[in-house]
This record gives structure tokens, sequence and C-alpha cells, in this order.
């Protein structure tokens, strides 16, 4: 457990610093390419539509290849490709990176889930998916972080360039590390696919990420555009230095994860979408304390939301006789889709209304996410045949 526990915390890692790289950098993007905040946010959309479409191939692909050759595989391109980025020349040309880049990082997400619950005893799995989303936070925080700091002193092209080489260094880690797939079996996947679209839990955890990620994208593609105006008037350097909130995220999916293993994932899974909520609300006051504490509830309520929704996919999908990564790639997509859609609403309701419109546009997401999960308490359990 301890192996796979921290390599694919690496591999989240590397995975969403990658992923999310030019989301502390959409202002320098937008300057340095002559486009708007709302163009500037498609070098996050197209990731993420890549991403999202390349998952409804690597999931049923993994059930017949494994679950490890596509995690490295995925990791390896996903940084070569992000060297890519740092050095090209013209903003189409980026767009087209990123898009592929979106693509190379299907492999893990993809698998992650999946292999968990082959891998690990029942009674673990919550508390290892908690923390492999963990990683999840830590690379989303590293990569805004890393970007934002290196492009105040050298420039985004260098910001991107050094998140490219963490991923690599993250990607030979985890090839050193992550046991091979010991209780994966070849299955044939086409027959069941239908199911993973009908079950009434599953359909909601699709829902529940979509509107949970949506939320969270929209509030952090407008914030450095909020903190780099009146009143605060910082720095990109300064301004990147919110993602530090980003450790909230991965100690609440790693506690939510322990709950969960506890006191079961439809306990657990209303409160995230509450604190959520409130971290929005901590967001309104031109007072930077109090907008930077509600980051950090609104991290640690999207990352509990989404450590567990991710989680319960698998779970619940191996109980109604679904391939488990088949519908975690269905979850991601449209947790992913939601990301690619809303991200770029974001932009439009900062430039219509300012920073209440975004919070008003992130509320309305959060209380969708809240209502599908206090209805999932209601949706009857499955339990897998034979146990």
């Amino acid at each position: 457990m301890r192996r796979t526990s921290f390599a694919l915390f690496a591999a989240g890692v590397a995975t969403f610093a990658l992923l999310y790289s030019t989301q502390a950098v959409l202002p320098e993007l937008s300057a340095a390419f002559g486009v708007t905040p709302a163009q500037s946010a498609w070098s996050l959309s197209l990731a993420t539509v890549g991403l999202g479409v390349a998952l409804l191939v690597t999931g049923p692909l993994s059930e017949k290849v494994g679950r490890t050759p596509l995690i490295h595989l995925s990791l390896m391109l996903s940084a070569l490709v992000g060297l890519g980025c740092a050095v090209a020349p013209g903003w189409h040309v980026l767009l087209g990176l990123r898009l592929l880049q979106g693509v190379t990082l299907a492999g893990l997400p993809a698998v992650a889930t999946a292999y968990l619950r082959e891998e690990l005893p029942a009674g673990v799995q919550a508390r290892a998916a908690g923390l492999y989303i963990g990683g999840t936070a830590l690379g989303g925080m590293a990569g805004r972080l890393v970007t934002g700091t290196v492009a105040g002193a050298f420039g985004w092209r260098w910001a991107l360039a050094a998140v490219a080489l963490l991923g690599l260094l993250c990607a030979v880690f985890v090839l050193v590390t992550l046991p091979p797939s010991g209780n994966f079996t070849r299955r044939r996947s086409a027959a069941m696919t239908w199911r993973a679209f009908t079950d009434p839990a599953l359909i909601s955890l699709y829902a529940v990420g979509a509107c949970a990620m949506g939320a969270f994208v929209a509030v952090y593609n407008a914030i450095g555009f909020r903190l780099t105006a009146a009143p605060f008037d910082l720095g990109p350097a300064a301004a990147g230095a919110v993602f530090l909130v980003y450790p909230a995220g991965t100690l609440s999916s790693t506690l939510a994860g322990r709950l969960a293993d506890r006191f079961g994932r439809r306990a657990v899974l209303p409160f995230g979408c509450a604190l959520m909520l409130l971290g929005l609300l901590l967001t309104l006051p031109d007072r930077l304390p109090v907008l930077i504490a509600g980051l950090a509830v609104l991290t640690a309520g999207f990352f509990c939301v989404h450590g567990l929704a991710s989680g319960w996919v698998p779970v619940r999908a191996h109980a109604g006789d679904v391939p488990a990564a088949q519908a975690a790639s269905l979850y991601l997509f449209a947790y992913y889709a939601g990301s690619s859609i809303f991200s770029s609403i974001s932009g439009t309701a900062w430039s219509a209304a300012g920073w209440p419109g975004v919070v008003m546009l992130a509320a309305v997401f959060v209380a969708v996410s809240g209502v599908l999960a206090g209805a999932l308490r209601r949706v009857p359990i499955l339990v897998p045949a034979g146990g």
C-alpha cells in the first residue's frame, strides 16, 4: 500500500501540475499574445477538452492492455509535450500543444482509481484514493505556484519549462516505484457499456464531479485577474502565491477518505459541498486575508467532494458489474467537460459582473452538487455478486 500510494501521489502531482500549468499565467498570456481574458482561458480549456475526450478511449483501452503501461506512457509523453509548450512560437501553436497535452495526460486519471480498487484491500481504498487526490491537489498548487513565481522573474516560457521538468522527475519516480498490476484481468467491456450510463448513482456522481469542478475552475481562472487589479494590485508572483492554499485540499481529501472508510461516503459527501459554498462567500469581501481564507475553505471542500466521488465511482461500478475503468473514465469525462465549459464562462462572468458575478456562477454549480449529494443518500446500495 505504501509504495502504491506514494507512486500515485507523485503521479497525481505531475499530471495536475502539467494540466493547470497555464492557469497562474493567464494574465501574462493575455498580454503576450494580445488576447482577452476569456480567450486566454482556452489554454486551460483545450487541455481539459483533450483530456476529457481521450478518457473515453483510454479507460476502455486499459481493460485490454492493463493499467500500469498507460500510466507510465501518459506521464512521460505529457512532460515532453510540456517542454514543447514552453517554446511555442505563437498563440495557436500553444493552443494546439495544450490540446495534445490534454490527450497525453489521460492515461493516469483514466485508470488510477480502478488500479487502487484492484490492488488494495477494500478497507483502505477510500483512504488511498484520498491520498491520490491529495497528490493532484499538491500538483495543482505546484504547477500554479511554480509558474507564477518563475513567470514573475523570467517570463511565462521559463515557467512552463519548469513545470515540464517537474513532471519529468515525477514520471521517473513513478516508473521506479509503482508496483505492476497483480490483480488486473483483461475483459471485454463493450457489451456492458450501457450500464455505466443507466445506474442512477453513477449518473449523479458524474454530475457532482462536473458541477464541483466547474465551480472550482471558475473561481481559480478569475482569481488572477482579481488579485492583479485594484484594490489588491499584486504582481504575478504574489498573485501566484495564493495557490499555497492547495495543501488544504491535500489534507481534506486524505481526511475525507479516512472518514468515508469509517462512516461511508454518503455521509461525508454533502459536507464537502457545504464547505465549498462557505468558501465562496468568504471570497466576497475586498480583504486579502479573508479572501485567502475563503479560497482555502473552498479548496478543502472541493477536494473532499472530488476525492469521495471519484473513489466511489469504481466501487459502485464494480458492484453493478460495470468495468471500473470505463465508469471512472465517464466520471472524469464529465468532470473535465465541466472544467472546459465553465472555465470559459467564468471569463465572461468576470468581464460582465466582476468578482460577484464569478461567485454567483460558482455558487449555482455548488448548489447543484449539494442537491445531488443529498439525493445519493437515498440511492440503494449495491452488493457485488459473491460478496
